[in-house]
């Protein structure tokens, strides 16, 4: 058998996540399809995370084992993503990797960007691909809030309750805020995530920009550890995985 990563680029709008379910349509589904169609024997694709409906991809990594060398890669690219065709779907880039290689396991850094469109107008261009807030959001304050999200930390207050993760302790090695042009961008580095982490966290920094939170309360609130005080989430459309690191 030979291992390969693919790394795929995906809208997640109309999806129901990453992870197959018993109902509706995921990414690693229609990918397991069509490379099984393509290879033409039965393929298991593991992704190197879930992601929840109506989320993005900038940069998924996944791998599949296969009976057959795949001798060129141009051709492997060209042929699935003209199979993906129209699915919103598609794969960047194909590496042979050795046995020990795993797309979950092996990770060592997983990047999340969160975007927010800060202005009165929506965008039509990124309808599916930001969040729209009119209110002008104070950066100083949600960076302040920001660096008491880093370090290791019981991430508990921003976990979803239907989260199976073993423990809630997470190590956030970076959240950096950027603004270009009333697009703000979130990026949050850390090995791993629990469910929902990212959107909860963007949903309490959008409340100390609001000012609706103090950054005193908002410190309260990640050290409080009960999901319950958390603000409502950030919604899916705004979140993309950037990239994983090996």
């Amino acid at each position: 058998m030979y291992k390969y990563q693919i790394l795929i680029e995906y809208v997640g709008t109309n999806y129901r996540g990453w992870q197959i379910q018993k109902k509706g349509q995921t990414i690693q589904g229609v990918l397991q399809d069509k490379i099984s169609k393509l290879l033409k024997e039965k393929i298991t694709v593991i992704g190197s995370g879930r992601t929840d409906a109506g989320v993005h991809a900038i940069s998924q990594s996944a791998h599949f084992e296969c009976k057959n060398l795949i001798l060129d890669k141009d051709k492997f690219l060209k042929s699935i993503n003209h199979f993906l065709k129209n699915k919103m779907i598609s794969v960047l880039n194909l590496k042979k990797k050795n046995k020990e290689f795993h797309a979950r396991y092996s990770a060592k850094e997983r990047v999340y960007k969160y975007v927010i469109y800060n202005r009165i107008s929506p965008s039509v261009l990124f309808h599916d691909r930001g969040w729209h807030i009119m209110k002008k959001l104070n950066l100083k304050e949600m960076r302040n809030g920001a660096k008491k999200l880093i370090g290791t930390k019981d991430f508990s207050t921003f976990r979803a309750s239907s989260c199976n993760a073993k423990s809630p302790i997470r190590t956030m090695k970076s959240v950096k805020i950027k603004n270009q042009n009333d697009k703000i961008s979130i990026e949050f580095r850390s090995q791993s995530f629990l469910q929902q982490q990212v959107r909860s966290m963007v949903g309490c920094l959008k409340y100390l920009g609001e000012g609706k939170w103090s950054l005193k309360k908002f410190d309260r609130i990640l050290k409080l550890k009960k999901r319950e005080n958390c603000a409502p989430p950030a919604p899916a459309k705004g979140l993309f995985l950037s990239r994983v690191f090996y």
